[in-house]
């Protein structure tokens, strides 16, 4: 039994994957949790239902069409809920005064500002948006601790590490200091996704069905496309960096196909702490949500006696460009991190529309990085406004190199 009141929650992404398991972890726990807000993108079926069940103060739609479907359902349903929309109204149910926990689940870019928005309002800020962090690192850190917010990681892998840190440490997310803690080492791991064993010269026939197959996980389509090239593992390596104040040297990168290590840190003294479990989210997301407390998670406990093996391999760079391409961004500066976010969103959405091929990817991500450092420097200063500036930049450079591989 949890002993904390009642936590109050908006949920950016709310008909996503993370959404889903955060309401899968509520609806285990409903006396601990009220929801005030949801937020959506175009899904006006699913919002709906989500309405009908938890009877929000505020549905917020990505845009104005959308939002009139679902008013006009809810009004025939006889539902109070009031109906918003766009980015503006984003924010507002990030900050909302009633509002004390906001679950940032939103993917993509998209989840910057409204995220931004939780944590000038000062709000308990569950990041499931690793973008948040790619795009713009030290500012985002910087204002978590201007504005008194706090930051608890829900992605599996840094919920992991996060677990494995000692109390000290887990209080000064974004300013740790790895050494004073006793650490030598954080170990990020990942499946390898789909074809971590395929053939590599077999990758470039490589379809959007297949790259959305995820072996462990059950994902959206741009995020199970990103495992399957790594580059989710490389936003990761990113976001591991921001957190835990990690230094290249820090931070390495596993491959651990069965998924049940999320992720382990390793001690001056060689003890290795690691956190398992199934792969499941409302694992990490029950425990952020508690934290410092447990709660059920609606999870089954790990059955040690039926696991076969754990096995781990190095990554192999030539299979994951896309990672290499990540890790070399991450030392470059945050005009490469957000740049190569930017090309890569625009990289994956054609690739699932069909347009371009699964090994053009990490060729348009490449080519963006080298003309947006060949332009920006590490002495740039950025504000939030001249990062979005960057990343519309960046969008328009991938475009322009999309139309050479056109199918």
């Amino acid at each position: 039994m949890a002993f904390f009141d009642m936590r109050k929650l908006t949920i950016l992404g709310a008909t996503g994957s993370i959404g889903a398991s955060t309401l899968k972890v509520v609806a285990e726990n409903p006396e601990q949790f009220v929801i005030v807000a949801l937020v959506a993108g175009q899904n006006v079926v699913k919002m709906c239902e989500l309405c009908q069940t938890w009877q929000p103060k505020y549905a917020v739609m990505a845009d104005a069409k959308a939002a009139q479907r679902l008013k006009e359902r809810l009004t025939s349903l006889h539902l109070n809920t009031e109906v918003l929309y766009g980015e503006e109204a984003m924010c507002y149910v990030a900050a909302h005064e009633e509002v004390d926990t906001v679950m940032a689940a939103i993917v993509g870019a998209a989840g910057l500002i409204p995220t931004m928005a939780a944590v000038k309002a000062g709000k308990r800020v569950l990041l499931a948006n690793k973008e948040a962090l790619v795009m713009s690192g030290q500012l985002f850190i910087d204002a978590v601790d201007a504005y008194g917010a706090t930051l608890l990681p829900v992605d599996s892998e840094h919920n992991a590490i996060f677990q494995c840190l000692p109390v000290e440490a887990q209080s000064r997310l974004g300013r740790c200091d790895l050494p004073a803690s006793g650490i030598s080492h954080i170990l990020l791991t990942g499946s390898g996704g789909p074809f971590r064993y395929s053939d590599v010269a077999s990758l470039y026939d490589v379809t959007p069905e297949q790259a959305i197959a995820h072996p462990n996980w059950s994902m959206g389509p741009k995020i199970s496309v990103d495992s399957a090239t790594m580059m989710n593992k490389g936003l990761e390596y990113i976001e591991a960096k921001w957190l835990f104040n990690a230094s290249r040297e820090q931070l390495n990168v596993l491959i651990h196909p069965q998924s049940v290590i999320h992720s382990m840190v390793q001690y001056q003294d060689g003890s290795v702490i690691a956190q398992l479990g199934e792969p499941d989210m409302a694992t990490p997301i029950a425990q952020a949500l508690a934290y410092p407390q447990r709660i059920s998670a609606g999870v089954s406990p790990l059955n040690f006696t039926r696991l076969s093996e754990l096995t781990f391999m190095e990554v192999d760079y030539q299979r994951y460009p896309c990672l290499a391409l990540a890790i070399e961004a991450c030392y470059l500066g945050q005009h490469a991190t957000t740049s190569l976010n930017a090309a890569n969103e625009v990289a994956v959405d054609a690739f699932l529309r069909g347009q371009i091929r699964f090994t053009d990817i990490a060729t348009i991500n490449d080519r963006v990085l080298s003309k947006v450092c060949g332009t920006h420097s590490p002495l740039h200063s950025y504000n939030l406004e001249s990062l979005l500036e960057l990343d519309t930049m960046a969008r328009s450079f991938a475009n322009q190199t999309l139309k050479e591989h056109m199918l």
